[in-house]
């Protein structure tokens, strides 16, 4: 088989659907993984204990987002699982779609890729365990890991669910009048991100082992909502919502200038609705 320059592994989840969407990759060989791709051109199937496919990059979508604490806990067994087979497979590095909820409550100014956590939440706490235990075994090989932690992905987060299902999106309001804001990637944005940091490790380039990616400023969920002309409700904010949640994302501008853009609502808005009609 050969050797493709990037693997994009659980390509078939909310997140893969969406980045396919927008996907170009340039000048590179891509392969796309699922369990149950079949044999289309350009897929490969791949589950725990089979070799890898031979591929230079791998970028990890697979893992659990939802469930009790014994659920997401599968998420550190597929990054052990991921992890082995890389090393076996000489890959070259490892892009893991980890998240900002690794962070829990982020200053105002936003986490930085070394802001401690701060009660993160059982979803983070997995996602921590799952970076940790990937990078404990690969320390001392020639695999290389690096964590990026996506601020909520524009299609994928709880609007783009709950929207799925057909529901109508109910925001909490908080005392200030004003609802829920985050750090948010669109799918477009977040394919362009993934593309320039594979081109920068198959030119020999390094990558640091954390990652923030989102847009530089967060975004009102409900000024989102309004860009998609998608009807919602609000409701009081409960003693345990959050209102903001935010990442700087600096050490990424600095590794590729052009990223992250400003996020608007209206741009997330139309990324988001653009890869769901594809």
């Amino acid at each position: 088989m050969t050797k493709a320059d990037i693997l994009v592994m659980g390509a078939t989840g909310k997140v893969g659907r969406l980045l396919r969407a927008h996907w170009r990759g340039t000048g590179m060989a891509t392969a796309w993984q699922g369990r149950s791709a079949g044999l289309a051109p350009g897929w490969v199937r791949w589950e725990a204990g089979m070799p890898m496919p031979p591929t230079h990059i791998l970028c990890l979508l697979s893992g659990v987002t939802a469930g009790d604490t014994t659920a997401l806990e599968e998420n550190r067994k597929i990054g052990l699982e991921v992890a082995k087979a890389a090393i076996a497979a000489d890959v070259d590095c490892i892009l893991l779609a980890s998240t900002m909820a690794v962070y829990g409550l982020t200053p105002r100014g936003g986490a930085s890729e070394d802001t401690p956590a701060e009660t993160p939440r059982p979803y983070g706490l997995a996602k921590l365990a799952m970076e940790k235990a990937m990078a404990d075994h690969l320390h001392g090989t020639s695999t290389a890991l690096c964590a990026l932690r996506l601020g909520n992905v524009a299609g994928a987060d709880m609007l783009g669910s709950v929207v799925a299902t057909g529901r109508r999106v109910v925001l909490d309001r908080f005392a200030d009048g004003h609802g829920p804001v985050r750090s948010y990637v669109g799918p477009g944005h977040l394919a362009r991100v993934v593309e320039g940091l594979a081109h920068r490790v198959l030119r020999g380039g390094a990558l640091p082992a954390v990652l923030n990616v989102a847009g530089q400023q967060p975004v009102a969920m409900a000024d989102i909502l309004h860009a998609a002309m998608l009807p919602f409700d609000w409701q009081d904010a409960g003693r345990d919502a959050v209102q903001h949640v935010s990442m700087d994302c600096t050490r990424l501008a600095s590794l590729i200038p052009a990223n992250p853009p400003q996020e608007s609502a209206a741009g997330l808005a139309q990324e988001w609705l653009e890869a769901a009609r594809a």
